[in-house]
């Protein structure tokens, strides 16, 4: 049985709850275009579905009977899509995004239990750098081995592409890591790649299906606030309430990953 090495962290909505402040850029953008749109946030929660900013614009404006198509619908969009990074930006540095509940405690956890670190994440490097600029110290750099965006691998989610890059990278195989994801598209993604994924929902996820994820979770939590489990292996979770765990640790990622594969030794003896 592989030994979980590596933890993989996607960034928005899993290191930190950014999906509200991304609708509040892209509205304001529509405003900067002088559009008529204005995503809503269970409308944004609709166009999750959709990996990438641009994606999701171009989707969009191709359903809208009323918008009047330019010539060059991609130039259009990455157009707004700059501008949208523009107000992202400017609200991180202002303060407007911490971290989610339990990240920085689990990233310090996992530090000293020596495990590997990596982003796989479809937003842009420059989000990753502003996000993280302004929630860790200055040399969070060098906590992470590999930080693969979608500047570096084109395929968003759901396609596994950036996982399996940033495993080819850290030379390491699906079954020595475990990922954090918040959408069906990041746990989809992580699915293919042969990895066991975490999920910590937020409100813009909450409704996804995770069915076959190991772990559903609200958030990774502190000693102080426990997470809640919406979902998750049976064995698993008598596990994890046997031991009285009310918050996630990098003993309860070993876990995850032991059972996990447990049962699959399980499934392919019985077959």
């Amino acid at each position: 049985m592989a030994k979980l090495t590596s933890v993989i962290f996607d960034m928005d909505g899993t290191l930190a709850d950014t999906e509200e402040v991304h609708r509040q850029a892209f509205n304001l953008a529509f405003d900067d275009f002088n559009l008529d749109w204005h995503w809503s946030r269970k409308e944004y929660e609709e166009l999750l579905v959709i990996s990438g900013g641009r994606e999701r614009m171009r989707q969009y404006a191709l359903d809208d009977e009323k918008f009047k198509m330019p010539p060059d619908l991609d130039e259009y969009v990455a157009g707004i899509h700059k501008l949208k990074t523009t107000h992202y930006a400017r609200m991180l540095v202002e303060g407007h995004v911490k971290l989610r509940t339990g990240v920085r405690r689990i990233i310090d956890e996992c530090r000293e239990a020596g495990f590997r670190l990596a982003i796989a994440t479809s937003s842009q490097l420059t989000n990753v750098d502003t996000l993280l600029e302004n929630n860790l110290p200055s040399d969070w750099r060098s906590w992470f081995e590999i930080i693969a965006s979608c500047d570096i691998v084109e395929a968003k989610k759901p396609s596994p592409a950036v996982y399996q890059y940033v495993m080819e990278q850290m030379n390491v195989s699906p079954k020595e890591c475990l990922a954090l994801e918040d959408t069906r598209n990041g746990f989809l993604s992580g699915q293919a790649a042969g990895i066991q994924t975490v999920i910590t929902t937020h409100y813009f996820t909450q409704n996804n299906d995770f069915t076959g994820a190991p772990l559903v979770v609200d958030t990774l939590g502190e000693p102080d606030e426990a997470f809640q489990i919406s979902n998750g292996d049976s064995e698993l979770l008598a596990y994890i309430e046997a031991n009285g765990i009310k918050h996630v640790s990098a003993d309860l990622f070993q876990q995850v990953v032991a059972e996990t594969q447990f049962h699959e030794a399980n499934i392919h003896q019985c077959a």
